[in-house]
């Protein structure tokens, strides 16, 4: 594993909360980025829920000329996102967040009522991660992303987590990860077995209010 913890940004809904949700953010933002949307979100009836947002570790990202940003992992170069992936910086940063599941599960929080939560690569890494945890999680919320080493993903993932539930969504207008490559995803996860409440909406690569609703929405039957 990872020598340090990443760092995080903590918000707690109530005192001594009971579920944990670990949310990681996308290329070149950090940990602050969706920090707003635990206001916007109605869990009204939800329990007290600890919000978790690490920061990616920084590293030049190859797709934007070297440039060091926060990044889960390396972009390299090629229209086709499947054909070369950086697979050491996918599985270190998988091991970055199994270390906030075992923080988490060390506060007192069963690997059940912890989610995984994430935007675009983000997104990535909540399904790199989700789907090989040892453990049943209490679910996967995948924003604008997509399923990364594909082809080993059914030999990898644990069978803890085959039941867990899966909110995917993406916009019809994204122009940063093409919904078809999110609908691909989808489609694989499918033909694993897994159950993938799916929802697209008219916008480019961001949130919106709809998709907010629908989170808000999904969490509160998920938390029941």
């Amino acid at each position: 594993m990872s020598d340090a913890l990443l760092e995080t940004i903590q918000i707690d809904t109530a005192p001594d909360p009971t579920v944990s949700i670990i949310w990681m953010h996308g290329l070149g933002a950090d940990g602050s980025d969706f920090v707003p949307i635990v206001r916007e979100l109605d869990l009204s009836g939800c329990p007290a829920i600890r919000f978790v947002f690490p920061h990616a570790p920084m590293m030049p990202v190859t797709m934007n000329g070297g440039y060091i940003m926060r990044s889960w992992y390396d972009i390299l170069l090629g229209e086709d996102l499947t054909r070369r992936e950086d697979e050491a910086g996918l599985r270190h940063s998988q091991q970055s967040i199994e270390q906030l599941i075992a923080r988490e599960k060390a506060r007192g929080i069963p690997s059940n009522r912890i989610l995984l939560a994430g935007f675009s690569q983000g997104c990535a890494m909540t399904l790199q991660t989700g789907l090989r945890h040892p453990e049943p999680l209490g679910g996967l919320l995948c924003l604008s992303g997509y399923l990364t080493l594909a082809d080993k993903v059914a030999a990898e993932r644990h069978a803890a987590n085959q039941a867990t539930p899966i909110f995917m969504a993406h916009g019809l207008g994204d122009p940063v990860i093409p919904i078809q490559r999110a609908r691909d995803s989808k489609a694989i996860l499918q033909e694993l077995g897994y159950e993938v409440e799916w929802h697209e909406y008219p916008m480019q690569h961001s949130v919106c209010m709809e998709e907010v609703e629908d989170i808000g929405a999904w969490l509160k039957r998920v938390l029941a």
